[in-house]
């Protein structure tokens, strides 16, 4: 692994996907609630563009007839087949333990914004 100056943290907007180019790989930073995660965008299940989709929450089990709404800004949704993915840990929310986004350790110093590929 090596690590790679990808952008300026205030270059990133809360919340909104920024994909750069980084070793040759598509690699979506997001800034949300003081974390930078960064993420390989190719969606695991059929390999769209997962960076292009929409960054949010998702509906949580709960009892019937109760709908119970979290995990508020940690969810990201592929724009293809609507695949939700856990950004902490990389796994998808539909039930398919095999399929996982590929996530990279992310270092912030000084502003700058480091990619560990």
């Amino acid at each position: 692994m090596s690590l790679h100056l990808v952008a300026q943290l205030d270059q990133l907007k809360d919340a909104t996907p920024m994909v750069f180019t980084v070793a040759g790989r598509s690699i979506g930073l997001i800034k949300s609630n003081g974390r930078v995660h960064a993420v390989r965008n190719v969606c695991p299940h059929k390999g769209a563009p997962v960076c292009r989709g929409s960054f949010k929450g998702t509906m949580l089990p709960s009892d019937p007839g109760t709908f119970v709404f979290g995990m508020d800004d940690r969810i990201l949704q592929c724009p293809w087949h609507g695949w939700e993915f856990d950004l902490n840990t990389g796994r998808t929310l539909c039930g398919h333990s095999n399929k996982k986004l590929v996530l990279y350790p992310v270092t912030v110093r000084e502003g700058a914004v480091y990619v560990d590929i």
